[in-house]
């Protein structure tokens, strides 16, 4: 293994200047001028003391040898990057350094990930190759660099940025540690963004906003997630943020006093109860109120629980946790009024990302609800590490699992960008909402799922023959949007089927797929019919060529056909439209004499005698005269002529029309 023992500087030949984000930060001239000579500050010294404390945070959990290959990976990039700096005027080194603090103290990542950290930009940046790693650091670490490295293509797949992201969810297939080391890069890139274009802040700051923060949180790292958004936001809309900034600090400034006062009540009754706990309040970010503002149409002063307080109980060996927990629940609720509905418990249902707590609301002595939070010391440990805690490991493998089966399956779609991301955030980066069966059975989906979704993540065949549901015991449509805590009974009927509106409701990939196959399954349209005439099989109809080579199809008196005909009287094509499974709906006009039984003999007629099911009746009853209007489908022009003929043998009607409407 070559040791690096003394720094050698490299000829970049003015490579290096192009690439990340960083690398674009790194042409500047020194601040400094005199007489038109640049004067250079040395920041030997600092570079020195910002790679040891890199050092010492590795040296408690690392190997003689590894430490070794860590101090040459830092001699090695320090050297690469000599000549560049970043728009500060600081030696571009300060970036990678940062990233591989970043990965040894935050993310707690092992030696060949920090390694890696030092190293991720020398490939893109650098004239140094990843077969140089290789032979110096190993495959592993030339492995974590290739997949940070974004890879310079004649033709992009989709786009630059896109392909980016997907070479980097794919590499999760096998490690999720390129992410992570990502991860980190970003974390520092966000934190100094201050010194780029507003262009170029706006397209960093959409990429974390979009992407990196909901992986953060998927992985539980809450600090990550958190500072990501927030620093999103601050560069997105810079007005919004410090507004936000302003009325947070007001609001606190003004509710201190109040706030304190409860976190002292409730700090006497655990003392009384014998409970050794910290209780501590804290403000909500900009950005997570900025996304309830959005979500829930208030504006500051009416946003609820813009803060919340904690109590973090220490763990006693031989207490359950879920004890200790109830215990604290009746001491709080003996002295303050309980919020009916207000609980929310993450302890026996976690968050999918391992989140655990107990969620009250309680009524403060000064007329407010105020939230509150029970963790014990575990749990809070777990909240801030994510996936770093070994409580939470069995939990993120099985997320990868499935992260993993459904990547492949997104791959298999295509190059289609935008159905390839979209399904991506919605499967995987949305927060997840407990849902359950009737036995009590969870069932973990996407924030918005809706009945549909729950179908699917069932079984494909339950999905693909929903009709209607239940949720919490009410009769619901299987569009109906689901939340935290529902029970759903699905109800099924053999001639139920997908269709195209079932893709608007549904929200995990899983049912986007399902809905998607039986769609394309079927058999493809001969014709598409006119939208101003809509013609229905068994009457008149002439087909016209497009443009495209479709057939559109027109009844023979359709003023869109006649036109054509006299235009492009080449295009016209004789069509065989004939009927199938498709029904098409038709509005009903109906004028009889009002009397009773009359609607239910309309019913009866339509529902019995033909057994069509009817989507909606309107009626106006104006001097003895009744006006129906009502809607259904029908197979064929015949079927139609059918329901005229029963309808107007009804005693006490007169009249009835029909015309096709789109569906």
């Amino acid at each position: 293994m070559l040791i690096l023992q003394k720094r050698h500087s490299i000829d970049l030949n003015g490579i290096g200047l192009i690439g990340s984000q960083d690398a674009k930060q790194r042409k500047i001239s020194p601040k400094l001028r005199n007489n038109g000579i640049m004067e250079q500050k040395d920041y030997t010294q600092e570079i020195e003391k910002r790679a040891q404390e890199v050092f010492d945070i590795m040296s408690v959990r690392t190997s003689p040898e590894d430490m070794i290959r860590l101090k040459s990976a830092f001699e090695l990039a320090r050297d690469a990057h000599s000549e560049q700096k970043r728009k500060t005027g600081e030696p571009y080194i300060f970036h990678p350094i940062a990233v591989a603090r970043i990965s040894a103290d935050e993310l707690h990542l092992d030696v060949n990930s920090v390694i890696a950290a030092f190293l991720h930009d020398v490939v893109e940046d650098t004239p140094i190759v990843l077969d140089t790693l290789q032979e110096k650091f190993g495959s592993d670490v030339s492995f974590l660099v290739k997949v940070v490295t974004k890879q310079k293509k004649d033709k992009y797949e989709m786009s630059k940025q896109l392909d980016n992201f997907k070479q980097m969810l794919n590499s999760m297939q096998q490690d999720i540690r390129p992410m992570l080391v990502k991860l980190a890069d970003r974390l520092h890139n966000m934190r100094t963004l201050s010194s780029m274009r507003t262009d170029k802040q706006m397209k960093i700051a959409g990429e974390t906003d979009y992407f990196y923060a909901p992986l953060a949180t998927r992985l539980g790292l809450y600090d990550v997630k958190t500072e990501l958004e927030n620093l999103s936001l601050k560069f997105r809309v810079p007005h919004e943020y410090e507004n936000l900034q302003k009325k947070l600090k007001k609001d606190e400034e003004s509710n201190k006093h109040r706030l304190e006062s409860f976190k002292n009540a409730i700090r006497m009754l655990l003392e009384e109860g014998g409970i050794k706990a910290k209780v501590t309040s804290s403000y909500r970010q900009p950005y997570s109120l900025w996304r309830k503002m959005r979500k829930y149409g208030d504006d500051f002063d009416h946003l609820k629980y813009r803060h919340f307080v904690d109590i973090i109980f220490e763990n006693e060996p031989g207490v359950r946790e879920k004890d200790m927990v109830l215990k604290i629940y009746s001491l709080l609720t003996d002295r303050f009024k309980e919020k009916p509905g207000g609980i929310s418990n993450y302890i026996d249902t976690p968050k999918e990302n391992g989140y655990q707590s107990f969620h009250i609301k309680l009524l403060a002595d000064y007329g407010k609800w105020e939230e509150v939070h029970i963790s014990s010391d575990r749990m809070a440990i777990n909240s801030k590490y994510g996936w770093l805690s070994e409580t939470q490991e069995e939990t993120i493998k099985k997320w990868l699992t499935n992260f993993r089966k459904n990547l492949k399956d997104l791959s298999k779609k295509g190059k289609d960008e935008k159905g390839y991301f979209e399904n991506v955030v919605a499967s995987f980066y949305n927060d997840d909402i407990m849902t359950f069966t009737p036995k009590g059975k969870p069932v973990v989906l996407p924030q918005k799922s809706s009945v549909i979704d729950f179908a699917y993540e069932i079984h494909s065949d339950l999905g693909n023959h929903a009709k209607y549901a239940k949720i919490n015991g009410r009769l619901a449509s299987i569009k109906t949007p689901l939340h935290r805590g529902d029970i759903i009974e699905i109800y099924t009927d053999k001639n139920s089927h997908p269709d195209s509106s079932w893709l608007e409701c549904a929200v995990s990939f899983k049912a986007k797929k399902a809905i998607n196959a039986y769609i394309s399954s079927r058999p493809k349209k001969e014709f598409e019919r006119c939208q101003c005439c809509l013609p229905i099989p068994g009457e008149e109809v002439i087909g016209f060529k497009e443009k495209d080579g479709a057939i559109t199809v027109h009844k023979r008196d359709c003023p869109v056909a006649i036109k054509l005909a006299s235009q492009l009287g080449d295009n016209i094509q004789a069509v065989d439209f004939k009927a199938d499974k498709t029904l098409y709906p038709v509005e009903l006009m109906v004028r009889c004499i009002d009397r009773s039984h009359m609607i239910i003999d309309l019913v009866e007629c339509i529902s019995n005698e033909l057994n069509l099911s009817i989507g909606s009746i309107n009626t106006t009853t104006k001097d003895a005269i009744v006006d129906l209007r009502i809607t259904l489908g029908v197979h064929s022009y015949k079927e139609l002529k059918e329901i005229l003929r029963h309808i107007s043998d009804i005693p006490d009607v007169d009249e009835v029309q029909a015309k096709a409407v789109l569906g």
